[in-house]
């Protein structure tokens, strides 16, 4: 028995299958959960989120080793650059207010198989994060100590000399991981008391570090004798901005629990433009005292702030110090272990991932199981692993998923508005579909009205401009717009960080390339913004759509580009393991099965030794399950 080629007609489905969406209007419904955040609740978790180990590890090393006291600026650039990525969650967490954060956003928007691998990223993204705070957080506590902590383990287990492998075992990590995993497991409530009690001590520690650190300020340290502000230039201030960056991810902690929020379309955007304005201020700050108090060339990178006070004589304050950021780590690791289980009982909600993590505890109503499993998970890389080497995976997961949210944006604002009166899945009308894809839903218009004109048309003003856009299908000009935008910000993005040494091309090459896609890329954003959005008064939207996406965009792009090559591999590696699961398992099992017409199975041609040619239909049957209880907040 032999297998023949799949006809076109069967690929075709299959590309279907794969980019199916998921209905905006069935994401955008009232959820049966007890909306239990306040717009203080999102707020102390973005803030906790991304107030954490950077304020105290990172602000000492990007002054030392890339920016000097120009640091600040850094941090400036880099949260105005976050700002673009938060605006983009901000519109789609209240637009779409339900667990899942750029897993949901990218499935209702570009497609099944992508809003997987997204959420597979977010996943790794989580697990690398939060192992490497708990790390961090042992080795602060381990200085406070001299160290004793580590000599007292490395005496007892001795060290190990295994590539990939921890220098020794941190057993001191783990333990505040699966602490952290009881506490979060005991539900919303628990959580985000906990939440509140360590944020508020690390503003408060904040707090006094700038106004003690002002006070201790030597305006000398920003001289020229010792080295000046920027001792780095203009290149030292952009290589700063790419680390500081990452300082402010933890802001789609606040998209991810907008199915919990009260109010999630005024609290969801108001609580990510307060999180990210005070997460600003503070690394802005405090990066201003600590290069104020002690030259900048002679910060130590690990603990710049408590030595800085150390130095000036100020012992006690250092312990202070500690404290503050021993807290602010907690914070941080209760926003991962907050996220995670909720992405991953999404994605298992719709039956892309295994089952069992969308079970819900009957009392304390959270993904139990997605908790304890992850927790242990994560425990077991802060124990055995080297994170160094992996670290990097968090960027890449981390501005892949920002790439696609800002995509999705555009995608969303040039859709047709769906009819209130849609007919349900329960009795779909005539002309329902059962497959939307990203096609699909770039077929943004029907007939063209007179009055007003649908998201995806030619604005009616322009038309006696640009009256060859109007005569292709409805939506084609937009679908090649955006495709070619991404394309050519890659190519811009390779031109503007590679340069034209990496790319061995002569200098009037390099400049040729670099304007003809600047040029490409700055057309593509008119062709989309000659064309009709939908204009929603009932919750937030972004401004200036195409042009914030498409920056945000092609910023993500240049930082990816920045990275190591073996991250890229390690990456890669990792997709193929997403993709392994998801052709084994997820597209079996999607929600979006039960909604397939029979002549949508998957087929399999076999020819027989006879020369026959027969065709076996085998019809994926979704087993009936019970609708997944929801994660909510505790009576």
């Amino acid at each position: 028995m032999a297998w023949g080629l799949p006809s076109a007609s069967i690929l075709a489905h299959f590309c279907q299958k794969l980019n199916r969406l998921k209905p905006l209007e069935e994401s955008s419904m009232e959820t049966s959960l007890q909306r239990c955040l306040s717009t203080l609740d999102l707020t102390l978790l973005g803030v906790g989120g991304m107030v954490g180990s950077g304020l105290y590890v990172l602000t000492g090393t990007v002054a030392k080793d890339m920016a000097g006291p120009a640091v600040l600026l850094s941090f400036g650039v880099a949260a105005v650059a976050s700002l673009l990525a938060a605006l983009c969650y901000a519109e789609f967490g209240a637009r779409v207010p339900r667990t899942g954060s750029a897993y949901l956003f990218t499935y209702v928007s570009m497609g099944e198989v992508w809003a997987f691998l997204i959420g597979w990223n977010v996943l790794l993204e989580y697990l690398i994060g939060g192992a490497a705070v708990a790390r961090a957080w042992s080795g602060y506590l381990d200085a406070i100590f001299s160290h004793g902590i580590r000599n007292f383990t490395e005496s007892q287990v001795g060290v190990w000399q295994v590539p990939f492998l921890a220098r020794y075992p941190d057993f001191l990590a783990a333990g505040i991981l699966l602490l952290a995993s009881a506490f979060v497991s005991c539900g919303a409530r628990v959580s985000s008391w906990l939440n509140h009690t360590f944020s508020a001590i690390s503003l408060i520690v904040i707090i006094f570090i700038i106004i003690l650190g002002f006070i201790l300020a030597q305006p000398h340290n920003w001289s020229a004798e010792e080295g000046g502000f920027a001792p780095f230039g203009f290149s030292g201030i952009m290589a700063g901005t790419a680390t500081c960056f990452y300082a402010f991810v933890g802001f789609d902690v606040i998209a991810a629990s907008s199915e919990e929020a009260q109010n999630p379309r005024r609290a969801v955007p108001m609580a990510i433009a307060i999180s990210l304005g005070l997460a600003a201020g503070a690394y802005i700050l405090v990066s201003t005292v600590l290069t104020l108090m002690v030259p900048w060339h002679s910060l130590d990178p690990d603990s710049a702030l408590a030595d800085a006070f150390y130095r000036r004589g100020y012992s006690w304050a250092g312990f202070i110090v500690a404290a503050g950021s021993i807290c602010a780590m907690n914070t941080v690791l209760l926003s991962n272990l907050f996220s995670l289980p909720r992405i991953v009982y999404a994605m298992a909600a719709d039956g892309l991932f295994f089952q069992v993590f969308a079970r819900v505890h009957p009392r304390t109503q959270v993904p139990m199981v997605g908790i304890l499993v992850f927790g242990v998970l994560m425990a077991l890389l802060a124990l055995l692993l080297d994170l160094e080497a992996l670290v990097q995976f968090l960027s890449i997961g981390t501005l892949l998923a920002y790439t696609f949210v800002a995509t999705s944006i555009i995608i969303l604002r040039f859709q047709k508005v769906s009819p209130c009166s849609s007919p349900g899945p329960a009795s779909p009308g005539p002309t329902a579909k059962k497959y939307d894809s990203f096609s699909d839903h770039i077929q943004l218009v029907g007939a063209t009205q007179a009055s007003i004109p649908e998201p995806g048309q030619l604005r009616p003003a322009l038309r006696p401009f640009l009256g060859f856009l109007d005569g292709y299908n409805p939506g084609a000009a937009v679908t090649w717009a955006l495709s070619i935008l991404v394309i050519s910000a890659i190519t811009l993005g390779c031109v503007l960080v590679f340069g034209d040494s990496a790319l061995h091309l002569p200098r009037w090459g390099y400049i040729v390339l670099l304007l003809i896609s600047s040029v490409v890329f700055l057309l593509c954003l008119l062709v989309l913004g000659a064309h009709q959005q939908q204009h929603r008064q009932d919750t937030f939207q972004i401004p200036l759509v195409p042009l914030t996406p498409a920056l945000s965009i092609l910023l993500n792009i240049c930082l990816m580009l920045k990275l190591s090559y073996l991250t890229w591999l390690r990456f890669s590696i990792w997709l193929l393991i997403g993709l392994t699961v998801y052709f084994g398992y997820g597209i079996w099992h999607s929600k979006a099965n039960q909604q397939d017409p029979p002549e949508l199975t998957t087929t399999r041609y076999v020819v027989f030794p006879s020369g026959s040619l027969e065709e076996t239909v085998q019809a994926v049957q979704p087993t009936s399950r019970a609708p997944a209880e929801e994660p909510g907040c505790m009576e």
